[in-house]
């Protein structure tokens, strides 16, 4: 089944927001787009040029952003801010807490350049805590897409959920192996159907879940892989009948294992099904200037990193 699993091209992901905000912005006129000073790297040139009058430029004043994005819900507006993705979360969280998400305002905050894969920016851009940061706030819905296609339908589904939305995704040029209609906010996207070993990914991890699955399948091992590209709310129906099914997991995302897809996770199946759990991500560590895929590697999340982890719950089964 995953060697069935067929690649349309290339596309980064960034671009599939950056589509993906034109088209919605098309069918709905309350949607304006604010960026601080990046309205290129969020590829939004689209929308400026078709809706110049719904587009704020709000300078390097990120936490000035989200204040004004919160304000503009109040009438009728549905704000998109736009920035990458340690000053989305990070720079901005008192304004995130205290004027989106107590006040359960309509705000979409998405995020770009996230994760190891923004490569050579460094550490200090390289944030690998957004996730968790966003998860723990009360009512905020977490997103985190696989490739363009999926990117872009959140982009559009977004715009119809009534409430604060963290919307995360990257930089690089990336496989897309998704179809737009398999998004739906919090249903869980099973990629390839298995019995020995369950992966849980998101983002651009998914793709590597998918290479792995392809190794392990060659030794006769059977994967399930479920995309869980809504983190909160998780499809706990979906994650507690592959673990049921399997046994055991494996969780990969690009981001600290403390704190995001993996504690959701491991917490869900304590609660409800207790079964082994490794755990695919940073390891409490910032990033470096490097190589996107050359920094997965060295970070061990790359596909082989999965295979051994997958290897190794099988063990503990």
């Amino acid at each position: 089944m995953i060697n069935e699993i067929e690649v349309s091209g290339n596309k980064d992901t960034r671009s599939g927001f950056g589509d993906g905000i034109l088209e919605a912005a098309r069918k709905n006129p309350n949607i304006v787009a604010l960026t601080a000073d990046l309205a290129g790297s969020l590829k939004l040139n689209g929308f400026m040029a078709a809706f110049p009058e719904r587009f704020i430029q709000c300078g390097i004043a990120e936490s000035n952003m989200m204040g004004i994005a919160a304000g503009l819900t109040i009438g009728g507006k549905i704000p998109y801010t736009t920035t990458f993705a340690n000053f989305s979360t990070g720079r901005v969280y008192d304004q995130i807490r205290q004027s989106i998400a107590y006040s359960g305002k309509n705000v979409k905050i998405c995020a770009s350049h996230a994760g190891l894969t923004l490569g050579e920016d460094g550490a200090t851009h390289q944030i690998l805590e957004d996730i968790g940061l966003m998860k723990m706030l009360p009512g905020m819905t977490v997103i985190v897409p696989a490739d363009y296609n999926q990117t872009k339908a959140a982009t559009m589904a977004i715009a119809d959920h009534e409430g604060p939305v963290y919307l995360r995704f990257g930089r690089p040029v990336w496989p897309i192996f998704t179809k737009e209609s398999d998004f739906i906010i919090g249903k869980a996207q099973l990629i390839s159907p298995g019995t020995d070993v369950s992966i849980f990914a998101c983002g651009h991890m998914v793709w590597k879940a998918i290479e792995a699955g392809k190794m392990l399948e060659e030794k006769g091992i059977s994967v399930e892989i479920i995309n869980i590209h809504t983190i909160k709310p998780l499809d706990k129906d979906a994650v507690l009948a592959s673990i049921r099914k399997t046994k055991c997991a494996v969780t990969a995302e690009e981001h600290n294992i403390i704190g995001g897809l993996g504690d959701s996770i491991a917490q869900l199946a304590c609660r409800h099904f207790p079964v082994p759990v490794e755990f695919i991500g940073t390891m409490d560590t910032f990033g470096e200037s490097g190589k996107p895929m050359e920094l997965l590697k060295k970070y061990g999340l790359d596909a082989p990193d999965i295979v051994n982890a997958a290897e190794k719950v099988l063990s503990r089964k």
